[in-house]
């Protein structure tokens, strides 16, 4: 008897330690903050955004205030998960080659920003970024790096990294951007979030504004193909000492090909020069960019 006894001392002493060691980690798990993410995939917020605000899908026809949004987005969350703190944004994109566009490389720069790319294709289609967004999103879920996910995105595919992060215990916030009309999110991809929520068009009129064609005389002289490389070569000059010579080697692998922003750039930067309308002409917009890689290439 007297040893059953000190069987179940022994035992009742047992339990009160696991108590005590239960107690102190439910202690020390209320302590640790909460942390979240902001997950953009880019394609999506300039598609909908730019037909929301400036009635284009179009890239090149609208300018997007990135870190003005990218602000908006983070002060957004802060009001939804007040009692968390933001890990960082991800921010993908693509590129052609996957090299950073002047525009990327200024997002990238951004505090708590991280920019991720996928690769660009002939026609202008992202390549790898829903991939890309299961990764970060199954890995620091997985790693309990983050309890919850801000995920502004619409492509079905991104319904298995829903469930990737899920199945590690993190919950996954959809965030949309107002339709004109009908819907820009799969359903499938809503049906598997933990929330939804609708961005409308007074959140991101601030940062969205349409490019106007400048206006230029009529019946201006036309330049010769000569004038034309001359001022490409300049704007050559102006760029590479503004962005210095590490952005020349990420953007040589991709010659003769500019990436979209920057030749859309070098296009509105030579017109403003040259007082005259490139638009539809092809052989001096070739000029242009002979005259913009000839003097890239002197500097390699």
């Amino acid at each position: 008897m007297e040893a059953m006894n000190d069987d179940l001392t022994a035992l009742q002493a047992g339990i009160d330690r696991t108590n005590e060691l239960l107690t102190r980690m439910l202690a020390e798990v209320a302590k640790t903050p909460s942390t979240h993410a902001i997950f953009v995939d880019a394609g999506y917020l300039y598609a909908a955004t730019g037909r929301l605000v400036a009635g284009t899908e179009d890239r090149r026809a609208f300018d997007l205030d990135a870190e003005g949004l990218i602000e908006a987005l983070i002060d957004k969350a802060r009001q939804i998960f007040a009692d968390s703190r933001l890990l960082r944004v991800y921010w993908y994109d693509g590129a052609r080659r996957r090299i950073h566009t002047a525009e990327q490389q200024a997002i990238a720069e951004l505090p708590d920003v991280k920019v991720r790319l996928g690769n660009l294709n002939a026609n202008n289609q992202q390549k790898g970024v829903d991939s890309l967004i299961r990764t970060d999103l199954e890995s620091l879920a997985r790693h309990r790096a983050i309890s919850d996910a801000a995920l502004l995105g619409g492509d079905e595919d991104l319904v298995s990294a829903v469930e990737a992060a899920q199945g590690y215990g993190a919950r996954v916030h959809l965030w949309g951007i107002e339709a004109p009309e009908g819907r820009n999110q799969a359903e499938p991809l809503l049906w598997e979030v933990d929330s939804q929520r609708t961005l409308d068009l007074e959140f991101f009129k601030p940062y969205v504004s349409r490019r106007t064609a400048p206006a230029y005389e009529a019946g201006a002289t036309r330049p010769s193909r000569e004038d034309v490389r001359f001022i490409g070569a300049q704007i050559a000059a102006k760029w590479l000492s503004s962005r210095g010579r590490e952005t020349l080697v990420e953007l040589l692998p991709g010659h003769p090909y500019l990436p979209g922003s920057v030749d859309q750039d070098l296009l509105v930067e030579a017109e403003r020069m040259l007082q005259y309308s490139l638009r539809g002409q092809a052989d001096l917009r070739r000029a242009l960019r002979d005259g913009f890689w000839e003097h890239l290439r002197t500097q390699y």
